[in-house]
């Protein structure tokens, strides 16, 4: 059975400190569960728009670190810019791709806003299919007054009828200086931005009013007139692309435009769009009346693929394939293999401190280190087949031809070249595991106690590890005639493994102090 696919699209205000920007990414990426798909930002607009997908589970949890990250680092007291907003993160909707419902995001919304509200005191509102209430469905209705509307309101300042309206879905009745998060399920959006050839504003309010449906023009098609970079910009949201296509709306705003003299100068996406409305408005523009996806050479291509794949033979495990009376994979691959196992222990001990108020001291540091585990776990899967590979080379230079003089040279340069990769790629599998067993270390000394058994053994596969490869960098670089050649390479092993001698003295030590064993 597939697993459900959500995507969510936060949007944070901040991108003038990318600095900022890149820690809710970590926050994001410290879940396995999901794939941060795009990043953009806007100065004018001091705002980034991140979008990730992933499990059901993977994106709540996903989108919860990012929320709580963004409220320690964004102060909305001492932020500006062009774009409405209340919030640090100022909105989170959820929306069903593969597999998935509106239900499940509806749920999701919900149990997310239930999380942050009483667990980072931060007022919740739902909005879209989640809302509570009519009125809530649009987002500029609750983005009123912007969040120094919202802060006077909440605090009285605006009258008992416009704070009871005001009151929020989850959280508290008070506005932190995170401000508050609009959290909610919808289709699939598109964020779509079209300059004008002016700097007058006031004509990119007009064409924003003719051209949003609160103002009676086009429907599914929210708008704004604002100034952006010295030139002015009808940035919308088109909410159904299917019922409001891109080109009708291009040509909406061109003809509007005539009309005050003035042209589109350029358009912009902010984030990221479903090919099938590009597709919808290259056929619209070009009149293929004719037209049918299955045209597109890559949908082709892809419906092939994908049918190869489903008629393919499954592939063994690679316990069966080591197992297999063939020479590859072997004991190299399977030493990159065990990397890779203990790297993805690390990145478990670090998510499982993660958002543990025992732990709050080093969350950051355990964030970072789950990221850094997991690009060190895909570096060793992949060095799992390029050890094979770099062996069935050495073999293959070994079946060259040796007849004459000629030959017999090309070969035996071949072999040395093929040999040193062949060492190579295990003392870089070395390398790699030592970083693994520094962050296991870590994980040990100061991550979820719980676990420390788990950060141990991380551990051991990581040290497994190391043995096997350097194990692979001695026996081929010994195969050489001309020593020489690997004495580098030695040195380097030695060092590493002086490094690893000195990690697990360590390691046994913090296991001792604050494992008990």
């Amino acid at each position: 059975m597939t697993t459900p696919l959500i995507e969510c699209i936060p949007n944070f205000s901040e991108a003038r400190r990318p600095e900022i920007i890149d820690q809710i990414a970590a926050a994001i990426q410290s879940v396995s569960e999901v794939k941060l798909l795009d990043r953009s930002s806007d100065l004018d607009h001091n705002r980034t728009v991140l979008t990730f997908a992933g499990s059901p589970a993977g994106v709540e949890e996903a989108a919860f670190r990012a929320i709580k990250t963004a409220a320690e680092l964004i102060d909305l007291d001492q932020h500006t810019g062009a774009h409405p907003r209340i919030g640090a993160t100022d909105v989170c909707p959820f929306v069903p791709l593969g597999g998935a419902t509106m239900e499940d995001c509806i749920a999701i919304a919900q149990r997310l806003g239930q999380r942050v509200g009483s667990e980072l005191g931060i007022p919740v509102y739902l909005y879209e299919a989640a809302a509570t209430r009519p009125e809530r469905t649009n987002l500029e209705n609750i983005r009123k007054g912007q969040y120094e509307g919202l802060k006077l309101a909440l605090n009285g300042a605006e009258g008992a009828e416009e704070m009871e309206w005001r009151k929020p879905d989850f959280g508290p009745g008070k506005l932190p200086k995170a401000g508050a998060t609009v959290i909610g399920a919808r289709n699939p959006l598109i964020a779509f931005n079209v300059y004008l050839t002016t700097d007058d504003v006031g004509i990119a309010k007009k064409i924003a009013k003719a051209v949003r449906q609160s103002s009676g023009g086009l429907r599914y098609v929210k708008g704004l007139g604002l100034l952006v970079d010295g030139r002015a910009q009808v940035s919308m949201n088109l909410t159904n692309f299917r019922e409001t296509p891109i080109a009708r709306v291009v040509e909406f705003i061109r003809r509007e435009a005539q009309r005050y003299g003035v042209g589109i100068h350029h358009s912009e996406l902010v984030g990221l769009i479903p090919q099938e409305a590009l597709v919808d408005a290259a056929v619209w523009y070009t009149q293929l009346d004719q037209f049918d996806k299955e045209q597109i050479l890559e949908s082709r291509l892809f419906s092939a693929q994908s049918a190869a794949a489903d008629s393919a033979p499954a592939r063994l495990s690679f316990p069966d394939e080591l197992a297999a009376p063939t020479p590859t994979p072997g004991g190299g691959s399977a030493g990159a293999f065990a990397g890779a196992m203990g790297a993805g222990l690390v990145a478990m001990v670090a998510g499982l401190t993660i958002g543990k108020k025992k732990y709050v001291e080093v969350e950051a540091e355990m964030q970072a280190i789950r990221v850094v585990a997991e690009n060190l776990r895909e570096e060793l899967t992949h060095a799992v087949e390029d050890d094979s590979v770099a062996f069935e080379t050495v073999m293959g230079a070994f079946k060259l031809p040796k007849s004459t003089d000629e030959e017999k040279k090309a070969r035996a340069a071949a072999i040395v070249n093929a040999t040193l990769n062949a060492a190579h790629i295990p003392l870089h599998v070395c390398e790699d595991v030592v970083k693994v067993m520094e962050l296991a270390l870590k994980c040990a000394q100061r991550g979820n106690l719980n676990a420390i058994s788990d950060s141990a053994s991380g551990f051991a596969m990581s040290r497994a590890a190391f043995t096997a490869a350097s194990y692979n960098v001695k026996i081929n670089l010994v195969s050489l005639d001309d020593k020489s050649l690997g004495e580098k390479m030695l040195e380097e092993l030695a060092d590493l493994e002086k490094e690893a001698d000195k990690l697990e003295k360590e390691l046994r030590k913090a296991m001792k102090e604050r494992g008990g064993i």
